[in-house]
């Protein structure tokens, strides 16, 4: 399925976000380990990025795209 312009909207709200954007920078700690198993099954933002970006709200981000 398509990221539609609500998801990319979305997307970004998750980029911005303090605790998924530590999760992704530092890839450990308290704020990984609630991305990972807690928030990305209940925030909206989070499985949009996963939808935009095509990975997971803790995954880090690739060099190329920072």
């Amino acid at each position: 399925m398509p990221a539609t312009a609500k998801d990319r909207a979305r997307a970004q709200v998750c980029e911005g976000c303090p605790v998924c954007s530590r999760a992704r920078e530092k890839q450990r700690g308290l704020a990984y380990w609630f991305v990972k198993k807690v928030e990305r099954r209940l925030c909206p933002y989070c499985r949009a990025y996963e939808r935009v970006h095509g990975r997971k709200a803790y995954e880090p981000t690739p060099a190329a795209e920072a």
